[in-house]
């Protein structure tokens, strides 16, 4: 009997070993609250973005606790600045993951500051949802922790660089690109893109975070006698990149990727950065857009914020509301793992606002493919067929 005792025992205490995952209570969920964390660039060469995409985030946070949160939970933003820095994302994570202890990380911009964070992250079971960088470390391998939306930079420059480079009839391609994990996913990409097309790069130059000034790097390309300059910049290098090479006359096509796709390059560039390509993951969210839905949520922003939204707006507000749509589905037991069980299962998810259907399964994590080519016109981007 004694012996019969201890072998249920041990059955007992082995299943809940095995099933406790399944239930165990996530840190950042009350009966009354879910915090959601979010490492920004507040500081650094990223704010532009940052600002806005916080801006987006908020106004569908608000947006669903005036209607009641969800499952009888109201939503918490709390966001830290990481400048940019793997350094400060290291000590911003921290605080995030281990004093606030929020439940999920969501819209942390930047491929070196979600590598940073994501270890101290899932040391505490804590997912990354939706990064803002699309890097393919942010959804590869298939983890349960692990979500990402945005098409990833490798992918749509293989795509399009050897597309664009044959439309253009180019003779001679070299490489900007800034020299950490975002720049040289970029390069890689273009650069396994044009092999497919039996080209070489001819020329490469980097540049270090937070650079502003590049006459070196545009004197090597333009003395390598490129027609076609791949960029792995951003918001204020791109600009500044190509503004140094008009002054010099140095003209080639310039190519960009979703990194560079933003109204902040036009506004900043003005006619330089005319003619300027880019990789883009869905439009940009124009007052006067042509979608009704569009210009309704524009209206509705400006109308809280007294300022026109922007690309970074709209992602912003996409990702809470991706993530609300999940921790809906999760249902009132909410933790880590039904999350990532709900949005492997909740099927293709769609929104009116330009953007491209998300779809998760158990064996992919990147909610979409999707990528087009667009450039800037007049001071617009268009998207190119």
């Amino acid at each position: 009997m004694k012996k019969r005792g201890m072998t249920q025992l041990c059955a007992i205490a082995a299943f809940l070993v095995a099933a406790g995952p399944l239930h165990a209570q996530s840190q950042g969920v009350t009966d009354k609250e879910v915090l959601i964390g979010s490492i920004q660039d507040l500081s650094g060469p990223l704010a532009g973005f940052s600002k806005m995409a916080v801006a987006g985030m908020q106004m569908r946070v608000d947006e669903i606790n005036n209607a009641g949160g969800i499952n009888g939970r109201r939503l918490r933003l709390m966001v830290e600045d990481s400048a940019y820095t793997p350094t400060r994302a290291v000590q911003v994570a921290q605080k995030l993951v281990n004093q606030d202890r929020v439940f999920v990380m969501a819209g942390s911009i930047g491929s070196v500051v979600n590598n940073a964070a994501m270890p101290i992250q899932f040391e505490k079971n804590v997912m990354n949802f939706a990064p803002l960088t699309a890097h393919r470390d942010m959804f590869e391998p298939v983890n349960k922790l692990k979500f990402a939306v945005l098409d990833d930079y490798y992918g749509a420059m293989k795509e399009h660089t050897p597309v664009l480079y044959k439309r253009v009839g180019a003779k001679r391609a070299c490489a900007l690109y800034q020299d950490d994990e975002f720049g040289l996913e970029v390069f890689r990409g273009a650069t396994d893109g044009l092999k497919t097309i039996g080209v070489a790069m001819a020329e490469t130059a980097t540049y270090k975070r937070g650079a502003t000034e590049f006459s070196s790097q545009v004197a090597r390309l333009r003395g390598a006698n490129c027609d076609f300059v791949v960029m792995g910049t951003l918001i204020r290098e791109t600009p500044a990149a190509m503004a140094e090479a008009r002054k010099t006359g140095f003209n080639p096509t310039f190519l960009g990727s979703v990194g560079a796709y933003t109204e902040l390059i036009p506004m900043l560039g003005r006619d330089v950065v005319n003619g300027f390509y880019a990789t883009s993951s869905s439009l940009i969210p124009y007052p006067d857009s042509p979608n009704p839905a569009v210009r309704k949520w524009a209206a509705d922003f400006k109308a809280r914020a007294n300022a026109d939204p922007q690309l970074f707006t709209l992602y912003g507000y996409w990702i809470i509301d991706l993530l609300g749509r999940g921790i809906e589905r999760a249902g009132k037991k909410l933790t880590t793992e039904s999350l990532a069980w709900a949005f492997e299962t909740m099927g293709t998810q769609r929104s009116s606002l330009g953007l491209p259907p998300i779809t998760f399964t158990e064996k992919n994590h990147l909610g979409s493919s999707y990528s087009a080519l667009s450039q800037i016109q007049n001071g617009r981007w268009v998207e190119v067929k």
